[in-house]
């Protein structure tokens, strides 16, 4: 689009399914680099991205040209194929539904970068859970306790 200009800086984060495959650290970069390539392959820019066994987070520049539920789909929905493709769980894998999703101005850029860059140590004091509720509340996201990512049954 010519003569489109945008400074769209969005941090998602997203979990796994039930905690039942979780993200093992000897093929979670080998995760990482292909969601990178899916984020870039959509016309973003992914600015950092990491994770522990149960969730990742992702900052993404985001451009006009699509949907944020659009690449999300894409980034979970593309991981997934991959992570069953490469063997990398025994059994079934899914994301869970939805993600959690917080905007910044280019000043703060800094700073989510370090954060996303400490998640290991970030997570031996606080759950993911946690971690979550900090968020909605800090960006004063209204939700409802019952879909914060509990456990789905089958």
């Amino acid at each position: 689009m010519a003569n489109t200009y945008t400074q769209i800086y969005i941090q998602t984060v997203f979990t796994v399914q039930n905690k039942i495959s979780l993200l093992n650290s000897e093929w979670r970069e080998e995760l990482f680099k292909y969601i990178t390539g899916i984020v870039q392959n959509n016309g973003h820019k992914l600015i950092a991205i990491n994770g522990v066994p149960d969730h990742i987070h992702l900052f993404i520049g985001m451009k006009p040209n699509q949907s944020l539920s659009d690449l999300m789909q894409d980034v979970k929905g593309d991981s997934s194929k991959f992570i069953k493709i490469k063997g990398f769980v025994k059994g079934r894998f899914e994301w869970q539904a939805g993600f959690g999703a917080f905007s910044y101005s280019i000043s703060q850029i800094d700073n989510v970068v370090k954060y996303i860059n400490n998640q290991e140590n970030h997570h031996k004091t606080i759950s993911f859970i946690e971690e979550y509720i900090e968020f909605l509340d800090k960006f004063e996201v209204p939700y409802d306790e019952r879909y914060i990512f509990k456990k789905v049954e089958y």
